[in-house]
C-alpha cells in the first residue's frame, strides 16, 4: 500500500486527469438509465471509489517539513472519505434494490441516507461544530488559517519573555529550547559525558516541541456547551440550521416511503426543511450583540451559495417534474427539432435529464 501511495504522490497530475476522464466516460455506458442494468452503475461506482481514494491519498501527501499535530486530525480524515465512498455506492445500491425488490428500494435508500447523516453529524461534532463544506467532503480549515497570525503573535510574545537568553544565540531553535528550559536551572545544561550531553539536547528539543509548537499549531475544538456559552442563542440557531441541512435528505426519503414519490407531501416538507435551515443560517447576522455574532469565512459563504443553488433540484423531483418541468422540456424540444444539429443535441439533453430524474440519488442533493 505504501508503494502505491508513493506512486500516486509522484504521478498526481496523471492520476487526477485519468480519474476525471474515466468518470466522464461512464455517462456513455450503454443502458445507463435502465433499471434492470446493474453493470454500468457498478462500473461507475468502482471507478468513483477508485478516484475518491486516489484523491484522498493526494490531498494527504506528506510535506517536506512534515505535519505537526497530525495525530489529532487522523480521526477526522476518515469522515470525508467515508462520505465520498457512500455517495459513490448509493446509486448502485438504488439500482440493485429496484431490480430485486421493486418499490421496497426506499428501505435501502433510507439506510444509505441514515448512514450519511450519522457520519456527517459525527463530523460536525468532531470538527468543533463548524459548517460542513460540500456535505462534509471538504475540510473546513479556514478558522485554523485565520488564527495563524494570532498564534504566531503568541509565539512571538513567548520568545520576547525569554529574549535575554536568546539574544546571543545565532540558532533560534536552540534559543527557544533553552528559554523553555530556563526554569530547570543549570542542571539541564551542565553534563560531563557525551552520552548525557546528547540526552540533554534531545530533552531540550522534545520540551521545545511540547511548549512552543502547541501554541503555534494545535487548535482546540469547541464543544457544544462552549459554542452555546460563547454565542448564546445564535450558537443554538446555527447548530439547528446545520442539523436541518444534514438530516433533510433522510427526512425526505422517510416521507417518500410513507406517502409515495408522486405525493406532494414529501416534496413540500423537504422544501420547508431546506427553507427553514437556510433561513436560519443566512440571517444570523441581522440582530444580536456583536460579541455573539456568527462570522462566516469565505468558504462558508460559498457553501451557503452552493446550498441555495441545490434548490434547483426541486424542479427535477416528482411530482413537480412530472406535472411541470417535463412539459416545458418537451415543448422546448419540439420547438428546436427542425434545426439539424441543435435539435439533435436538445433531444439527447432531454433524454439525459429524464434518465437522471428517474434516479433518486442523481437529484437528491445529498
Amino acid at each position: 500500500m505504501e508503494a502505491y501511495k508513493k506512486w500516486v504522490w509522484r504521478n498526481r497530475e496523471y492520476v487526477h486527469s485519468l480519474g476525471s476522464l474515466a468518470n466522464g466516460m461512464t455517462w456513455l455506458l450503454p443502458e445507463k438509465f435502465s433499471a434492470s442494468e446493474i453493470g454500468p452503475e457498478a462500473v461507475t461506482a468502482f471507478l468513483g471509489i477508485f478516484t475518491t481514494i486516489n484523491e484522498h491519498i493526494i490531498e494527504n501527501a506528506p510535506t517536506t517539513r512534515g505535519h505537526v499535530g497530525t495525530s489529532e486530525n487522523d480521526a477526522s480524515l476518515s469522515y470525508p472519505l467515508l462520505i465520498a465512498i457512500l455517495k459513490d455506492l448509493e446509486t448502485v445500491v438504488e439500482v440493485a434494490a429496484e431490480h430485486f425488490y421493486g418499490d421496497k428500494k426506499w428501505n435501502f435508500i433510507i439506510v444509505t441516507e441514515a448512514m450519511k447523516a450519522g457520519i456527517r453529524l459525527a463530523l460536525f461534532r468532531h470538527s468543533g461544530y463548524k459548517m460542513l463544506l460540500q456535505g462534509g467532503e471538504t475540510p473546513n480549515d479556514d478558522e485554523k488559517d485565520s488564527n495563524q497570525p494570532e498564534l504566531q503573535n503568541r509565539a512571538g510574545n513567548l520568545d520576547r519573555n525569554h529574549g535575554n537568553q536568546n539574544q546571543h544565540n545565532p540558532w533560534n531553535l536552540e534559543g527557544r529550547a533553552m528559554s523553555a528550559l530556563s526554569s530547570f536551572g543549570q542542571n539541564a545544561r551542565t553534563t560531563t559525558t557525551a552520552t548525557s550531553s546528547t540526552s540533554g539536547w534531545s530533552r531540550r528539543i522534545q520540551h521545545q516541541q511540547a511548549v512552543i509548537e502547541p501554541a503555534v499549531i494545535k487548535e482546540k475544538r469547541k464543544t457544544l456547551s462552549e459554542l452555546l456559552s460563547e454565542k448564546g442563542v445564535k450558537g443554538t440557531l446555527f447548530v439547528i440550521g446545520e442539523v436541518l441541512f444534514i438530516t433533510r435528505p433522510l427526512i425526505y426519503v422517510l416521507f417518500i416511503r410513507r406517502y409515495g414519490i408522486r405525493s406532494w407531501i414529501p416534496w413540500a416538507i423537504s422544501l420547508s426543511v431546506d427553507t427553514l435551515g437556510m433561513g436560519i443560517l443566512a440571517n444570523l447576522k441581522l440582530c444580536g450583540e456583536k460579541t455573539k455574532q456568527i462570522h462566516y469565512s469565505q468558504s462558508e459563504k460559498d457553501e451557503l451559495r452552493r446550498r441555495k443553488l441545490l434548490w434547483a433540484l426541486y424542479l427535477m423531483r416528482d411530482p413537480f417534474f412530472t406535472k411541470y418541468t417535463r412539459q416545458k422540456l418537451e415543448s422546448a424540444q419540439k420547438t428546436v427539432e427542425p434545426l439539424p444539429l441543435i435539435g439533435f443535441l436538445t433531444e439527447k439533453l432531454v433524454e439525459l435529464l429524464e434518465g437522471a430524474q428517474s434516479r433518486y440519488t442523481y437529484i437528491s442533493g445529498s
